[in-house]
């Protein structure tokens, strides 16, 4: 587990093989910020990442949302999920949904993804499956660039939370 000091040392390549998995298959946002080292901290670290991702055109920022695996989607039952978002999901039990909880699940999925065109994105560390179904059905009321707001949001936090695991 790197310092956020011996991150800031590192040469571009180094850095961004370090932070894999902070953007789930976007390694691009810690390309970008790499330019910003060295960073104080942290907060300082996840900040300019963030900042990459609000100054990225709206079709990088679309091809994030869409890099995100759907909550108990089909990656999941084929187990392709990063391992960020295996135990992710799996912390929130979404790897033991009922049959009704699953399929309620994959219905709000497929209606989401169809009103939006990118899947739900929730940072999901401290939920629990009915909040998660709460959330989605809440958020299926949103217009379009409120919600892609929200999804860049969520993956903020999701950022500052694996940053969280992997930097001292």
């Amino acid at each position: 587990m790197p310092s956020v000091g011996e991150l800031s040392g590192m040469d571009q390549a180094a850095f961004v093989s370090a932070l894999e998995g902070i953007w789930e298959h976007s390694p691009w946002i810690a390309a970008r910020a790499w330019a910003a080292r060295p960073f104080a901290d942290a907060a300082a670290l996840h900040a300019a990442m963030v900042a990459v991702v609000a100054a990225a055109t709206q079709a990088e920022q679309l091809a994030l949302i869409r890099a995100h695996p759907e909550l108990a989607g089909r990656a999941a039952i084929r187990g392709e999920l990063t391992a960020e978002s295996r135990s992710e999901q799996g912390g929130a039990g979404l790897d033991r949904c009922s049959p009704e909880e699953f399929a309620q699940l994959t219905a709000l999925n497929a209606r989401y993804n169809a009103r939006f065109g990118f899947p739900f994105v929730i940072a999901v560390r401290g939920h629990t499956r009915g909040s998660i179904i709460a959330a989605f059905k809440a958020r299926l009321e949103n217009e379009a660039g409120v919600e892609r707001r929200t999804c860049l949001d969520e993956i903020g936090k999701i950022g500052w939370l694996r940053l969280g695991d992997r930097v001292k």
